[in-house]
């Protein structure tokens, strides 16, 4: 069965609903893909992603159906038209970040974001659907050398085999991003690519790359 959520909802990652693993935006869209007596197995249609819905939650849900959610994607955009949108992509996270805010993990609806949801909540702003996590936004984003990086662009940190973390950004050397408390900010602000802030070179010993959205 498929629903429309009339509420921003938690989607977990634990049986014991306890781990955040997502966040499902008022208007998104889901299939329920198993039952249990606590808690719905559930997959997001529109990047896919999968989770446990809290059965209390189910109330925050509408009925729907396939149809209702093509009808309702945003138009495919050309690469040039993605591109006339990122400034308000990077303005959408600059307002995030004027608000009172904290780093959550799973966070994709404000004020408290994680890293990569801040992206593709950002991205969803303005009608272009990016993948949820930093690895998987890598992986669907475009490559590009970081002697080319644009404002804009995504910057991908992590490990050798994968990215954990993203930022987008934003000119002059600076790029913003939603980092934990540890070795971050512990909220959404800017860092530098050659910064000697402890963030920034922290980040810095983690770079992978840049990617660019070229497609959605």
């Amino acid at each position: 069965m498929i629903y429309r959520s009339l509420a921003d909802i938690n989607i977990y990652d634990s049986p014991k609903l306890d781990r955040l693993a997502t966040q499902m935006a008022k208007g998104r869209y889901l299939q329920v893909l198993e039952a249990e007596p606590n808690f719905l197995k559930i997959q997001l249609l529109e990047d896919d992603y999968t989770g446990l819905l809290d059965r209390q939650d189910f109330e925050k849900l509408e009925l729907s159906d396939h149809q209702s959610f093509i009808d309702n994607l945003p138009p495919v955009l050309s690469t040039q038209e993605i591109c006339d949108r990122l400034p308000d992509v990077v303005t959408f996270i600059q307002k995030a970040m004027a608000i009172p805010n904290e780093y959550l993990w799973g966070g994709t609806v404000a004020p408290n974001y994680d890293c990569s949801g801040l992206m593709q909540a950002a991205f969803a702003s303005v009608g272009i659907w990016i993948p949820r996590d930093a690895y998987q936004q890598e992986e669907f984003a475009k490559t590009v050398r970081i002697e080319e990086i644009q404002v804009g662009d995504l910057i991908f940190f992590g490990n050798p085999t994968k990215a954990t973390h993203v930022g987008i950004y934003i000119g002059n050397g600076e790029y913003i991003h939603s980092s934990g408390k540890e070795h971050g900010h512990n909220g959404i602000a800017i860092s530098e690519l050659s910064g000697l802030d402890q963030v920034s070179q922290w980040y810095a010993k983690q770079l992978r790359g840049v990617g660019r959205i070229t497609t959605c």
